[in-house]
């Protein structure tokens, strides 16, 4: 039964509805789900980026969870919220590295053209190629 969800969550729909998803199992199961927001460097110098980053992520971590407890009341009690930064398919699966205790992944699957997927990938390709424990993509 699953104890740890993962939720990699950028406030889309797809994201909402994966954060859902894992709520649920957590509530049937006992578990708690840790979120897991990423910030992504476009461009400029590394001093800049972690300026942003920490200012970003300070201001970020009370509107997500508001908007988090908005979605699911239970927000309170069984999330562990995190905000980082890098590529985000490389953050989830860091996650599992980092924290032994996660048993899941819950990812949104947004549907991008060929020239979307070659530019910027897909999150959801990085997470089912390098993840150890199983995954669940929510459309």
């Amino acid at each position: 039964m699953v104890k740890y969800s993962l939720v990699g969550y950028d406030s889309s729909d797809t994201s909402q509805r994966a954060f859902r998803f894992a709520m649920g199992l957590a509530r049937c199961s006992g578990g708690r789900v840790r979120v897991v927001y990423v910030l992504q460097v476009v461009q400029g110098g590394a001093d800049a980026c972690s300026l942003m980053m920490t200012d970003e992520s300070r201001n970020r971590s009370d509107e997500l969870l508001e908007e988090l407890r908005t979605i699911d009341p239970d927000t309170s009690q069984r999330v562990d919220l995190e905000i980082t930064h890098g590529s985000p398919g490389d953050v989830l699966v860091n996650q599992v590295r980092q924290h032994p205790e996660i048993d899941h992944i819950v990812i949104g699957h947004t549907s991008r053209g060929t020239l979307g997927r070659w530019l910027l990938g897909s999150v959801s390709e990085d997470v089912l190629a390098g993840a150890h424990v199983p995954v669940t993509v929510v459309r």
